[in-house]
């Protein structure tokens, strides 16, 4: 359910060819950045929001180097809205983002906030059903190839009743292994507040690889949870989207 996730990786792919830049030039002050792709499966906290099947998504972000402060938006195709009971209506989520990025002696960290936005949601009228628009704060701190991250949902989360306060802890770790292919380790988990508390509680996991291609950065995972097929969260049109699978993308930023 965000750029986030799929940036992580992709990230980690630019980080030496970055370091290296900085120390022929000075990064300018304002930096305008594009990002158009493509996935197998959209995965989310392990949880896939495309139905198993693909998603096309683009971005723009705009970072202020000298301050630290970045702002964008992300869009991807998504299913799951219309195949959740009360009849959502939209086949995109659209990500609204911002927030402040630095370094404090070789500690990175990262802090902000995401709204997770799907137009025509019809979550909130039907049997005490909650919108699933959702804002999080976060924040991320790293070292080297490792990072943690903390966010917290400031209102309802994704469509579960009286959910303010769910939250979702995600550990990485990206180091390059060889010739600019990067390992993609990471386990999160999630905690949802509110009647589904428990039912909906669940760890999720992923290992994979990425490397940038110069005409595009590729990625190729397996991605899994525990998350309960019983849960009517999870399993959607009879598809359980917490099941392990593979996924690839292909990822062009400019």
């Amino acid at each position: 359910m965000n750029k986030l996730i799929l940036a992580t990786a992709i990230l980690a792919a630019f980080a030496g060819n970055v370091a290296h830049a900085e120390e022929a030039a000075p990064a300018p002050d304002h930096v305008v950045a594009y990002n158009v792709g493509a996935t197998t499966d959209y995965r989310f906290r392990g949880l896939s929001q495309s139905r198993l099947q693909p998603a096309v998504y683009g971005g723009i972000d705009y970072t202020n180097n000298p301050t630290g402060l970045y702002a964008g938006v992300w869009a991807s195709t998504i299913k799951w809205i219309k195949d959740a009971p009360y009849n959502g209506g939209t086949s995109v989520e659209t990500d609204f983002y911002a927030g402040k990025r630095g370094e404090i002696n070789g500690v990175t960290y990262d802090v902000g906030a995401i709204r997770y936005f799907y137009a025509n949601n019809k979550l909130a009228p039907a049997a005490g059903g909650s919108s699933a628009n959702t804002t999080e704060a976060y924040v991320q701190v790293g070292y080297g190839a490792g990072y943690v991250k903390y966010s917290q949902a400031l209102t309802n989360f994704v469509g579960w009743y009286n959910s303010k306060g769910s939250n979702y802890i995600d550990v990485g770790y990206n180091p390059e292994i060889k010739d600019g292919y990067i390992l993609n380790l990471h386990v999160g988990k999630q905690v949802v507040k509110g009647d589904a508390a428990g039912a909906a509680d669940y760890t999720d996991w992923k290992i994979g690889v990425t490397k940038d291609y110069g005409f595009a950065v590729a990625s190729l995972a397996v991605v899994g949870t525990d998350a309960l097929n019983s849960t009517s969260g999870y399993n959607w049109n009879n598809n359980f989207v917490g099941k392990t699978g593979v996924t690839a993308s292909l990822t062009k930023s400019f």
